[in-house]
């Protein structure tokens, strides 16, 4: 009966298939491990189907990274009808959530991509220019000049509220509403600090 159901599968809903088992992979997998073979025994196919899908293992790890990503950011997409700083808070609060409900993938996002190949590393390093975004838009509507500094000091505070995330959000018993009071400090400390000196 699971051979019947394979065989009835498109060849996209087949690819969807393999990209989705490789993305829940990563919850106690490091990227590195998800292999074609693996996904191949997990969907009960021939790497070779696998194979004719991504081309290899880089084009697996493409595929699955770039499903995690877009998971993540649409998790957390800013919501235009809240105030500027609720706006942040609030996206922020669905990060740490989604850090704690997937904390493998998370993690594998943010550490085990650095490993990979470079187009893999261009697609984390896009999620993290568009949550930088997120917060320059924040901080424009709140009356903050758009400078090279400013967006610099947010796209680095991207990285530091990683680093936040891993540390506090993730094998821990720390509060939700204090990692994201946290995260939203440090970013208002990070425009603080980057403001143009005034003499």
């Amino acid at each position: 009966m699971g051979d019947d159901r394979r065989t009835r599968l498109t060849p996209d809903e087949r690819r969807a298939q393999l990209v989705a088992l490789g993305v829940a992979a990563l919850a106690h997998s490091p990227l590195e491990d998800v292999t074609i073979e693996l996904l191949g025994e997990q969907a009960g196919v021939s790497r070779a189907l696998v194979f004719h899908y991504f081309g290899s293992k880089q084009g697996l790890h493409h595929a699955i990274v770039e499903t995690a990503r877009d998971s993540m950011l649409r998790a957390t997409e800013l919501r235009p009808e809240l105030p500027p700083l609720d706006r942040l808070r609030d996206t922020l609060a669905r990060v740490v959530g989604f850090v704690r409900e997937h904390p493998a993938t998370f993690y594998s996002l943010v550490r085990g991509a650095a490993s990979g190949s470079l187009q893999v590393r261009e697609l984390v390093d896009e999620a993290r220019q568009a949550q930088a975004e997120r917060a320059v838009s924040v901080f424009l509507e709140l009356g903050e000049p758009d400078t090279r500094r400013l967006r610099i000091g947010l796209r680095a505070w991207v990285a530091m509220a990683e680093q936040e995330l891993v540390d506090a959000g993730i094998g821990t018993d720390i509060p939700a509403d204090e990692i994201v009071d946290l995260l939203l400090r440090t970013a208002q400390a990070t425009v603080d600090a980057v403001a143009p000196i005034r003499r």
